[in-house]
């Protein structure tokens, strides 16, 4: 791990050396970092578990901390104390990464997780992994749905950091059956990402969050990144193949595809 922030720091760095170089190339270039996220929730209100879920969600922030305000948080030491890690920096370093920050933040929202005090937590592909949550609904693979946690984190990330803020993945990986007549009908894709962009709208319109954009992971089924799968399907197009890279790689429309045309289409008004 010691090996692993030292190698972060370094990049980093450079981030921010680009940030330099873009805005220098273009003044008015908006230039932004990505990270995976996910949403945090204490598992009870037991001070142990609140104070540990902000000790965790800590983890994760670091990194955008650094990259949109230009400098280390008062907490990072507590992190690499665990690891008996001394941050390395180089001259100018400091200077660097104050003065050229990331202008907005992209991230990528598929679910949220609990901290329970007496739990094991680890950090996956799609963010902090903690314990399930009795209150939400979970896809075949585990992972709890939860739009309402969208609008949480879209607040979260603004209030933090009063910059613009960019959702890059949000979408939901599940098994998907062909039917006799060739169609697909993923209404559960569609709930998921209507009740996604229903909330997202909640925090613009309500909140105030300054959302420059969202994408949905992804439009087309390809190899899960989190288990290496191909059954496990997030497109609005079906592709043809198996686990074992079995298949003939047709691609085929499923109902998410003729919706999801429609809310392009209606900008967001037609869900």
């Amino acid at each position: 791990a010691a090996e692993k922030y030292q190698a972060i720091h370094h990049l980093m760095v450079a981030s921010s050396l680009a940030n330099k170089m873009a805005h220098e190339i273009n003044p008015s270039c908006k230039i932004g970092c990505m990270l995976a996220l996910s949403g945090i929730y204490p598992k009870t209100c037991h001070p142990d578990d609140v104070l540990g879920a902000m000790q965790f969600r800590r983890r994760a922030l670091l990194f955008s901390d650094v990259m949109m305000r230009g400098y280390y948080p008062s907490y990072a030491q507590s992190i690499f104390d665990e690891y008996h890690f001394s941050l390395q920096m180089e001259e100018g370093d400091e200077q660097i990464l104050k003065k050229y920050p990331s202008d907005f933040l992209a991230f990528s929202y598929y679910r949220t997780t609990a901290f329970d005090r007496n739990a094991k937590v680890t950090t996956t592909t799609g963010g902090q992994q903690g314990v399930s949550n009795p209150y939400l609904e979970e896809t075949p693979w585990g992972w709890p749905i939860d739009a309402t946690g969208f609008r949480y984190v879209l607040n979260e990330l603004w209030d933090r950091y009063q910059k613009p803020l960019f959702c890059v993945e949000n979408g939901l990986g599940n098994a998907d059956t062909i039917l006799e007549d060739g169609s697909i009908e993923d209404d559960y894709r569609i709930d998921y990402l209507k009740k996604h962009i229903q909330e997202m709208r909640k925090a613009i319109m309500i909140d105030g969050v300054e959302l420059m954009g969202y994408t949905v992971w992804g439009c087309v089924d390809l190899v899960s990144a989190g288990t290496g799968e191909m059954k496990k399907r997030y497109g609005f197009i079906y592709v043809d193949m198996d686990d074992k890279g079995n298949g003939t790689l047709k691609r085929s429309k499923k109902k998410s595809f003729y919706w999801y045309k429609n809310v392009i289409k209606t900008n967001g008004e037609n869900l």
